[in-house]
């Protein structure tokens, strides 16, 4: 067998010129790939400027509005960080209340816990986590008896 011919049987088997043929392979798609990756990273850039532009202040004070499915009872909760207010037999705590400033969309965001709270049981933590005022059922609270959302946050009255 000639050089050439045994060169030619291991072509066709890969084994010789497959480094060669691959390295420019990987190569032009490296090229392809940058190209088709840049876009990609701007919108990726666009989407955390996107992220930064809409900041939320720290308020002091959460408005929660809660009803009471079984009387029809509405009632506007009003409540200053880190308290605990009942309603019916849910104790309700305000950890945190942000807001966007008004010159962006709207927004409200309320990180609370909910337990309840019974006679007849050890409490139970019904919810804990964000709720946002713009969505109320993205993050609801699930119970048979009472619902609670979040409408707004506030300043801090100042003493």
């Amino acid at each position: 067998m000639t050089e050439r011919a045994f060169r030619h049987d291991e072509r066709a088997a890969g084994k010789v010129g497959s480094r060669r043929r691959n390295a420019f392979s990987l190569q032009r798609f490296g090229v392809l790939g940058a190209l088709l990756l840049f876009p990609l990273l701007g919108a990726g850039a666009a989407a955390a400027d996107e992220r930064q532009r809409f900041t939320y202040r720290e308020m002091g004070v959460a408005v929660l509005q809660a009803l009471d499915k079984v009387t029809a009872r509405i009632s506007t909760l009003t409540m200053p960080l880190e308290r605990t207010r009942r309603f019916g037999t849910l104790e309700v705590t305000v950890w945190a209340c942000r807001k966007r400033p008004p010159e962006e969309p709207p927004e409200s965001a309320v990180f609370l816990t909910v337990v309840e709270r019974r006679r007849d049981a050890p409490p139970a933590r019904l919810f804990q986590g964000w709720m946002f005022a713009s969505s109320p059922a993205m993050s609801a609270l699930e119970h048979p008896v009472y619902d609670i959302w979040a409408l707004d946050c506030l300043d801090a009255p100042h003493e």
